[in-house]
């Protein structure tokens, strides 16, 4: 088990799925736990996670998303939504605008790190065609698809990538 720091060292966007080790069933209910753990506006958990698990969903997934077919050959993705209304019945406004969005990056975020734990990697996607999530994949009334993560064994091992020095980034006040 990697601690924390080396966790969040080692989370890298994955693009390549090994097709020969399917996501083990303790692992994913680990990661979806780890999702279900992270923190939210009036501990609401205002936000919905769909696993997709059928290989013709996932291929309309990543049709959906610019046509990043990677998704479809992760063997699963997990599609994160807000829930505005779960939100915006506590805090008016600024739950149904803000904190819903907020919980569902955090869980999203906390799965992807949960992922790396678990010795997989994940590549989160934020660019797709929200509107025809909703249609294809009949999104319950109100939520608002937001990251789709999928998930395998990687096949590859990314460089790493540069990053901004911590300086331009946090200011001291």
């Amino acid at each position: 088990m990697k601690d924390f720091f080396e966790t969040v060292r080692h989370r890298h966007s994955i693009r390549q799925y090994r097709s020969d080790l399917p996501v083990e069933e303790e692992k994913l209910h680990a990661i979806l736990e780890m999702a279900c753990a992270a923190p939210s506006a009036g501990d609401l958990q205002s936000y919905r996670i769909l696993v997709v698990r059928d290989t013709e969903k996932r291929h309309r997934l990543g049709e959906l998303a610019d046509n990043q077919q990677f998704i479809a050959e992760a063997p699963v993705a997990l599609l994160f939504c807000s829930d505005p209304q779960r939100a915006m019945a506590k805090y008016g406004e600024r739950g149904e605008k803000l904190y819903a969005l907020q919980d569902a990056t955090i869980a999203a975020a906390y799965a992807q790190l949960a992922v790396v734990a678990a010795g997989l990697g994940s590549t989160w996607v934020g660019y797709f065609d929200g509107e025809q999530i909703k249609k294809d994949f009949t999104l319950e009334p109100g939520l608002e698809p937001v990251a789709i993560l999928s998930i395998g064994y990687p096949a590859e091992l990314p460089a790493e990538t540069p990053r901004r020095p911590m300086s331009e980034m946090v200011t001291q006040i």
